[in-house]
């Protein structure tokens, strides 16, 4: 793909990528508003990173006391063993939000899910950048920077990086 039809396939720019941050930090705010701790679980690799850039704005925006917590998935295999940055049992009686770049089918995210349920969590919500449209799992993002209807075939890459963030249509 030459650079012209990355450009002409542009879903969210840096600029799109950081308001949607920061609109999403805000919900997630208003939504645990009353709580004193606050773990942002990223889905490694591009759901930490979006988890980290919503930690950063979290602490900017909120007294909270924002974790950020590293979910290991193999996306070739999710059903092997899912590891977590925290252990298990120091997420207990906290909110927890679970963040991935993109929800395509679902099923990184459905097994990310699954590997909570068993603890005890005072609230759990899940955050993504992009919503695909596309489950085979009934999973849903309670927070999306955007919705986006595609086709089966195309694919959405986001790029995260120090100095220009992007969303393209592949």
């Amino acid at each position: 793909m030459t650079m012209q039809q990355q450009l002409t396939n542009i879903i969210l720019t840096h600029q799109q990528i950081q308001d949607k941050i920061r609109r999403i930090a805000y919900q997630i705010y208003e939504t645990n508003v009353d709580e004193k701790e606050l773990v942002i679980a990223g889905i490694a690799d591009n759901g930490y990173i979006f988890a980290q850039r919503l930690c950063d704005m979290l602490t900017s925006i909120s007294d909270l006391s924002v974790s950020l917590c590293k979910v290991i998935i193999d996306k070739e295999s999710p059903q092997n063993t899912v590891q977590t940055s925290i252990p298990l049992s120091e997420l207990e009686n906290k909110s927890l939000v679970l963040t991935d770049d993109v929800l395509n089918s679902g099923t990184t995210l459905i097994y990310g899910v699954k590997h909570f349920l068993d603890v005890p969590l005072s609230r759990f919500k899940t955050a993504v950048l992009v919503n695909r449209n596309h489950k085979k799992y009934p999973v849903k993002a309670d927070f999306k920077g955007i919705s986006l209807s595609t086709s089966l075939h195309e694919h959405v890459k986001v790029t995260f990086s120090a100095t220009e963030d992007i969303a393209i249509l592949q």
